[in-house]
């Protein structure tokens, strides 16, 4: 129970709120308490100079009893004092806190608009004043004012009762509040907790509302998100399992079903040639689906090493079409090549020629006999751009999205006559976009295709890893 973090959250958010509301009452109340003491010891001192100045007037036997016949009604006690502090005229019974108080009055320093003489409410029975009577100049007496201690503690008591019910209330309003606040945040935490389990169960298929705005908002859509993520690679996974499968099954069944004949049959010399031909050619075929296999396995790994230099692309396709021409001729296809010799940038040779190689050899093989493949290299303001354009029979709109998918072909029998193991352009994306770079692909049937890469003319970085 303790370690749940809506009650953790609740209980901060309570002892913080309950010292900041300890704090701002005892000062309001310290205030407040101060401001009716002093408004009750005011009151108290006005009330005897009122009466110094009617006995200023008339300080007569009958004025005197008049006043202490006055303060008899009220809470207050009045005691008259001639200049040498003999008691003339007490409203109620003297008692000895009284006499103590006006023993040990300076008589001499009280300034004509009184003085309070005793304020020490919390351990004195009396607070009071004094109002000196003065007349023509000459000191005649006294007037002392005491309120009994209790009317103090009484407004004070009613006040803190006053708190402690205000109090009470706050109290229960925080306590409501902090729990509503704590469910609302915590509720979310606990749906995404249960999301987060069910996804480790392998359970995709989560239901986050994710319509908040705040950032249990956004963690919510980064899970959905992940969620998301997760289904689509799990698919993607089941896809490429079962896609490899059929890839290595084809070449081996070819391999044992010829290696079978070439073994259990007597053949001639131009049949076991021809079927030893099959075997090397599927052998080739294993062989490079393998290598490419491992290289995007390095890719997925974050090993996959990109040395860049700076490169004159001029020689880089030259060093291209070199290589191609031979596979070019057999199919009388004529390659057009159009490259400045100044245009240079920082790249991995080896692996461009790998992607370029790739892109042609594609071109070729949808090509038609004598057709033709331009090659055109163009520099712009930030990317240094290589355009290939052939003349084949072109890629459906359909497939166009998928293109760069792991063993995604167009060839939907995924017939060998064209050869091709379905990774080419998978690598070649994942090597240009390594380079901080864009590859393209545009397409129409019967009228061909036609390849983009734009690669950062950038600086030179001797040696990075792959990372995606």
């Amino acid at each position: 129970m303790v370690n749940k973090l809506s009650l953790k959250i609740g209980m901060l958010f309570f002892f913080v709120i309950l010292i900041i509301e300890g704090l701002l009452y005892f000062i309001l109340y310290m205030n407040l308490a101060g401001e009716r003491i002093e408004e009750i010891i005011n009151n108290l001192l006005a009330r005897g100079n009122t009466h110094s100045e009617v006995l200023e007037d008339n300080f007569e036997a009958t004025t005197l009893e008049h006043v202490g016949l006055m303060e008899s009604a009220s809470e207050f006690v009045v005691i008259i004092t001639d200049e040498a502090g003999k008691i003339l005229v007490h409203s109620d019974p003297v008692q000895s806190e009284m006499t103590e108080v006006i023993e040990r009055t300076n008589y001499d320093s009280i300034p004509s608009e009184g003085v309070v003489i005793e304020e020490r409410w919390k351990d004195r029975q009396f607070i009071a004043t004094d109002s000196p009577i003065t007349i023509n100049k000459e000191h005649r007496g006294h007037v002392f004012m005491f309120a009994h201690t209790n009317q103090v503690k009484r407004v004070l008591d009613h006040l803190s009762n006053q708190f402690l019910f205000i109090g009470i209330i706050t109290v229960v309003l925080t306590i409501i509040t902090i729990f509503i606040l704590s469910r609302f945040i915590t509720l979310p935490l606990m749906k995404i907790k249960r999301a987060t389990e069910q996804l480790s169960e392998g359970n995709h298929f989560i239901g986050l509302h994710t319509e908040r705005r705040d950032e249990l908002g956004e963690l919510a859509q980064a899970i959905t998100s992940l969620s998301n993520d997760l289904d689509r690679l799990k698919n993607e996974r089941n896809e490429f399992l079962a896609s490899i499968s059929h890839e290595l099954r084809t070449p081996l069944t070819y391999m044992k079903g010829y290696a079978d004949i070439v073994y259990s049959q007597a053949l001639t010399d131009a049949d076991l040639k021809e079927y030893i031909s099959i075997i090397r050619e599927e052998t080739e075929n294993l062989s490079i689906l393998i290598k490419h296999l491992f290289e995007l396995a390095k890719m997925d790994q974050h090993s996959f090493p990109i040395r860049r230099e700076k490169v004159f692309l001029k020689q880089l396709v030259t060093s291209i079409v070199d290589l191609i021409t031979p596979v070019l001729e057999k199919k009388d296809v004529a390659l057009f090549v159009r490259c400045p010799n100044h245009i240079s940038c920082y790249i991995d040779p080896n692996r461009f020629q790998q992607v370029l190689l790739n892109i042609l050899d594609n071109a070729n093989k949808y090509s038609v006999k004598g057709g033709e493949i331009k090659l055109e290299v163009k520099d712009s303001d930030r990317y240094i751009e290589i355009i290939v354009r052939d003349q084949g029979e072109g890629i459906p709109k359909t497939d166009l999205p998928y293109v760069f998918d792991r063993l995604y072909r167009v060839e939907k029998s995924r017939s060998r006559k064209n050869g091709g193991s379905g990774l080419g352009l998978a690598i070649a994306k994942e090597i240009v976009e390594a380079h901080d770079g864009i590859i393209q692909i545009y397409s129409e049937q019967d009228v061909g295709t036609k390849v983009i890469i734009k690669v950062p003319k950038g600086e030179v970085i001797e040696e990075c890893t792959f990372n995606r």
